[in-house]
């Protein structure tokens, strides 16, 4: 009986720690100018298997002259930034604890990226990468997971 309660619990700690080395969750996004957190993006699996990020909230402490992604040009364009879909589509490469061929949309500049995941530290943190044609000509962020 022990034995059983303790191979059951050792094996909910590999899945807990295999499940905090993905990008699902709720993440902190940090300003890149102020190095303040901006918003709360959750990150979940939608129904075709690729990944969908929404903005859950903002954490500005000024709010934003323009709530509306006003500058996008597809059918985000003038929706509300908060309750928008930042992330589209994405998976995980090869078994590797990477996460890419998904797109992500600055709703400051209504432009989408290219998109690369990678957990690190553990999954205490996202390195959230957008970038044109290849991964050396973008820019990174590094994201903090909410407990």
């Amino acid at each position: 009986m022990i034995k059983t309660v303790l191979t059951w619990s050792l094996a909910g700690l590999g899945l807990a720690a295999q499940a905090q080395m993905s990008p699902l969750g709720l993440w902190r996004s940090i300003d890149d100018e102020t190095q303040q957190p901006k918003a709360e993006i959750r990150i979940s699996q939608n129904a075709a298997g690729g990944l969908s990020g929404v903005v859950e909230k903002s954490l500005l402490t000024t709010p934003s002259t323009e709530p509306h992604c006003n500058l996008c040009t597809d059918d985000r364009k003038d929706k509300p930034k908060i309750g928008m879909e930042i992330i589209r589509g994405g998976q995980q490469s090869n078994g590797k604890a990477v996460w890419d061929g998904g797109k992500i949309l600055d709703p400051e500049n209504g432009k989408n990226y290219s998109l690369q995941l990678t957990p690190i530290e553990g999954g205490k943190k996202l390195e959230v990468r957008g970038y044109f044609g290849t991964p050396l000509l973008g820019r990174s962020q590094t994201w903090i997971r909410v407990q």
